[in-house]
């Protein structure tokens, strides 16, 4: 039951949205207040905070999620019916494990119920305590971090914020079908962890590349369970409150559009952002109230039509590869224009990956296979699935 969680979150602070004006999103959330727990129904998004900060080098404010939503609630609601539940926080437990089972199983249940979590943390290593969320739902996922690292960590070490990958991909049974990184730079990354990404066929995108073309970033999103951004990509001259004081990194703006492309994901069930650390930065939590805005702005115009909705609102396009010897086939979606690319599905592999052969693409990816290349997404895929 929905209720069983509430045992987990402190409720905000009821003169956090008091007074809140109409026509903006103080006024249109509903807020946990302690007394009768909210329903969760399909599709209401369910926001809380973490504070959590012992997996960081540097350690947070327990403020900083209580002054993200101060500027959030002041932001204008472009949201028709979307429905917003603030379940307040999560405070650390005795031990990080204890936060862990807290977050997990609070993120298992809104997911179980319909509901989108959107986390505020603490330090990103609460990905991992996201992850095992669907562990317990049986869900094999999709994982993009939006980081300037990849934050792999070896097999031996205790998951934190900067090593907690490992933990994941090791992690039995194994749900993880694929990661991807948007954002790496390349100074922080060796090449040995290049080339482990390359081996087990992640999808892995350098700065320059998604800032050359952000439009590439959507179907990689498209494609994601779950989301996990670590501000510190975000530049600090844009987020001064970023934990590793990066002079390069994303631009606030480019940040805003990946989660919007976050939130317009059909397939989507959580997304969280991490390595808050300072409740006196007003530039920053401006810019981490405006990340959730367009995360909801993107769930809230959300087209539905992940395959299939119905087979007649997609156009199919078959393209014959190396002179017919095998066929390439295409959907795009005569409601949003998007594109998907149908793989293989190998019979062997039984019911778990079936979600998975329907992976998200481009115009570009079309436009590779007529040039008789197979684009990259499903070659990956396949190697994957076979």
């Amino acid at each position: 039951m929905v209720s069983d969680i509430n045992m987990f979150f402190d409720p905000v602070p009821s003169t956090i949205y008091e007074g809140a004006e109409a026509g903006t999103l103080g006024a249109r959330i509903e807020v946990f207040q302690g007394n009768a727990f909210p329903e969760i129904e399909k599709g209401t998004v369910v926001l809380f905070s973490v504070n959590e900060w012992r997996g960081g080098d540097v350690k947070g404010n327990s403020e900083v999620s209580i002054e993200i939503r101060k500027e959030l609630l002041n932001l204008k609601d472009h949201f028709g019916a979307l429905r917003i539940v603030d379940l307040g926080t999560i405070q650390a437990g005795e031990s990080v494990t204890d936060t862990y089972y807290a977050v997990s199983n609070s993120v298992a249940e809104i997911v179980k119920q319909g509901g989108i979590a959107l986390l505020l943390g603490g330090t990103q290593d609460l990905t991992y305590a996201n992850y095992l969320a669907y562990e317990k739902l049986e869900q094999v996922v999709n994982l993009v971090a939006v980081d300037s690292r990849f934050d792999i960590g070896d097999v031996q070490d205790e998951v934190t914020a900067t090593r907690y990958l490992q933990k994941i991909i090791l992690h039995q049974p194994n749900i993880l079908f694929n990661f991807s990184n948007l954002g790496y730079q390349t100074h922080h990354v060796s090449p040995s962890e290049v080339d482990l990404m390359k081996k087990m066929y992640f999808d892995v995108y350098r700065l320059g590349e998604i800032q050359e073309s952000l439009l590439q970033v959507e179907p990689v999103v498209r494609n994601a369970d779950v989301v996990s951004f670590d501000l510190s990509s975000i530049r600090s001259s844009d987020l001064p409150a970023n934990f590793s004081s990066e002079p390069n990194g994303i631009y606030g703006e480019e940040a805003c559009a990946i989660a919007r492309y976050a939130g317009l994901s059909d397939k989507l069930t959580s997304f969280g952002l991490y390595n808050l650390c300072d409740a006196n930065s007003s530039q920053s939590n401006k810019l981490v109230a405006q990340l959730v805005w367009y995360f909801l702005y993107g769930v809230a115009f959300r087209m539905r039509d992940y395959p299939f909705a119905d087979k007649d609102e997609y156009t199919k396009y078959t393209v014959a590869l190396e002179e017919g010897a095998y066929d390439v086939v295409f959907y795009k979606s005569n409601r949003s224009d998007r594109w998907w690319m149908e793989v293989p599905y190998p019979s062997k592999r039984g019911a778990k990956y079936q979600r998975h052969f329907m992976i998200p693409c481009n115009y570009a990816d079309y436009q590779t296979a007529c040039n008789d290349d197979i684009p990259d997404r499903w070659w990956q895929t396949f190697q994957k699935l076979g």
